[in-house]
């Protein structure tokens, strides 16, 4: 380990008798979940999960206390794995990551090979990150609905909660995926924005009337949703026949009323869309997937934000007060791409 320093930064969230309460500590290899690979982290990303679990207003993390950050991308300096060397460039992303074991918010950090993703050559370290977890997402979810059959001659696909992390991606991937995109958001400024991403129609969800019948007219042949709650409820009743609905977001509620007409009597499918249980195999694929055909055009555009690890708080904020638009990434040791 002599290239590894005695000690190093990393943020470290806590929930014991003094609270609930998260920062930047001094911290060893020896403090860290154990794993056969050690990497230098290059660059992290903000998402929504990780402004719940930093803050404490979402029950993310499983066990305490624990390094945040779902995504991390970094360099292999020390390898058990028979799958990487020192000098490998890789990734992860959810997989336990600040759930059950110690995330990306670190300058060091050990991971298990099988959870390790190698970076594909399509993307740097930095652009991984920038798409993160909300990339990822937004890319399993085309895949699951491709899979159950969905086509671009179908008509248009409609993204809720558009100008978030995911959103954006989504916008930009399905676009370049050959789909006509719709987009809604509560931020009507950013309407113009969207559309440079490849929307053809932004609409504003406080303009939103679903009206009352379970079946309303057809408007959207699927949908890539965020939001959950009402919005997802009122999206069931207007896709069209063997249309496809990946729910991948709860942003506006966890609950779901609805009824069974649209499933029965269109055929719409309502599809989950879960990143941090996604097996290696299709997880791998999907980067690879995400670094070609499938690498949004405007991803430079979608990086809003780049922060070091003592600016995260004011994002964190930001992000649960619903302010936050684009990607925000986080450079660590970022000299390298």
């Amino acid at each position: 380990m002599s290239d590894i320093p005695g000690s190093f930064s990393a943020f470290r969230i806590h929930n014991d008798s003094n609270g609930y309460r998260s920062g930047l500590e001094t911290v060893s290899l020896e403090d860290l979940s154990e794993g056969n690979v050690t990497i230098r982290v290059a660059w992290s990303g903000i998402n929504y999960k990780d402004a719940l679990a930093a803050t404490g207003k979402g029950k993310i993390l499983r066990q305490y206390p624990l390094t945040g950050g779902i995504d991390v991308a970094g360099i292999v300096v020390e390898s058990g794995s028979d799958q990487f060397q020192a000098g490998d460039r890789v990734l992860a992303n959810g997989s336990g990551l600040s759930e059950t074991r110690d995330g990306g918010y670190s300058e060091y950090l050990r991971l298990p090979g099988e959870i390790l993703v190698p970076l594909p050559a399509g993307l740097t370290m930095r652009e991984a990150m920038g798409l993160g977890t909300a990339g990822f997402t937004a890319a399993m979810s085309l895949h699951r609905m491709e899979a159950n059959g969905q086509l671009p001659g179908m008509g248009p696909i409609v993204v809720t909660g558009a100008s978030g992390g995911v959103g954006t991606v989504a916008i930009d991937l399905l676009t370049a995926a050959g789909y006509e995109v719709h987009a809604i958001t509560g931020k009507i400024e950013e309407f113009d924005w969207l559309e440079r991403l490849g929307a053809r129609q932004c609409i504003s969800r406080h303009d939103l009337h679903w009206g009352q019948k379970p079946l309303e007219k057809a408007s959207w042949a699927g949908c890539i949703d965020t939001v959950g709650g009402d919005m997802l409820a009122g999206i069931s009743s207007v896709v069209d026949l063997w249309g496809n609905i990946a729910c991948c977001g709860m942003a506006g509620g966890h609950g779901l009323h609805t009824t069974v007409f649209p499933m029965i009597l269109r055929g719409v499918s309502l599809l989950g869309v879960s990143s941090t249980n996604c097996p290696i195999e299709t997880r791998r694929a999907l980067w690879d997937r995400l670094a070609n055909e499938w690498k949004p055009p405007h991803l430079e555009e979608i990086i809003k934000t780049e922060v070091s690890m003592n600016d995260m708080d004011s994002v964190f904020e930001g992000m649960l007060e619903g302010k936050s638009v684009g990607r925000t990434v986080v450079k660590i040791n970022g000299s390298e791409d």
